[in-house]
């Protein structure tokens, strides 16, 4: 799989949330509730599946508050991209491992075998980029697919070069380029199967993974999403 890396910094700062069924369990910890701290000591070598080694951060919690963050955050998607969502343009769907897959439709974003971003879709790009920043504690992977219609090389290339566009504009609008990553996988993972040379819309589309850093396990952030097909 070749994957479009953009620059990756090993600080990540996650806000301090006190657990529900225990309010003591930060103090336990040693870290005042509501305190961050933005210290690290590391490096950014790569690690499993290009996952880079995050230094030991300091401050950085989230344990149980991950749930409610992410949950919170899906509903301000779903809240924002009301018209797209009622148009089936964008759809939401929430991952086995807590992330949130926000699917936009290719058809809507691009022209016909083009890599450059419509500006009738900046507007839509641009509200997911102003969510993204209010939601600081997640790496974001931008990943295109196509459908069967023409060759796989091409398909592949283009699955790149779109899931690059919206890294891109996504950045433009403010996303820190350290928490974004662009992979394309072409015609690999359909959300409908079909036979080879077949147009499926469905098919072609940018999944937007936001995959929160969880204290303990900063560097799962960066691995890339599972597989993203039906």
């Amino acid at each position: 799989m070749k994957v479009i890396k953009t620059a990756l910094v090993a600080v990540v700062v996650l806000s301090v949330a006190a657990c529900a069924d225990d309010p003591n369990r930060n103090a336990k910890r040693g870290t005042g509730i509501g305190a961050v701290i933005g210290g690290v000591i590391g490096n950014n070598v790569s690690g499993a599946r290009g996952a880079p080694i995050v230094g030991a951060v300091v401050g950085a919690l989230a344990g149980a508050a991950v749930g409610n963050y992410m949950d919170k955050q899906r509903r301000d998607v779903e809240q924002q991209m009301a018209p797209e969502i009622q148009r089936g343009e964008l759809s939401t769907t929430t991952l086995s491992d807590g992330s949130l897959k926000v699917a936009i439709a290719s058809d809507v974003s691009f022209d016909l075998g083009s890599a450059t971003l419509r500006p009738d879709a900046m507007d839509a790009y641009a509200r997911i980029a102003a969510i993204l920043r209010n939601y600081d504690k997640t790496v974001i992977h931008v990943v295109g697919h196509t459908d069967t219609s023409g060759t796989s090389d091409f398909n592949q290339g283009l699955s790149e070069r779109r899931a690059a566009a919206v890294g891109s504009f996504l950045a433009s609008q403010g996303v820190p380029g350290a928490r974004l990553r662009q992979e394309g996988r072409g015609e690999r993972e359909p959300v409908v199967r079909t036979g080879d040379n077949v147009k499926e819309a469905r098919n072609r589309r940018v999944d937007i993974v936001i995959k929160p850093v969880v204290e303990g396990n900063e560097n799962s952030a960066w691995v890339p999403p599972p597989y993203l097909g039906g």
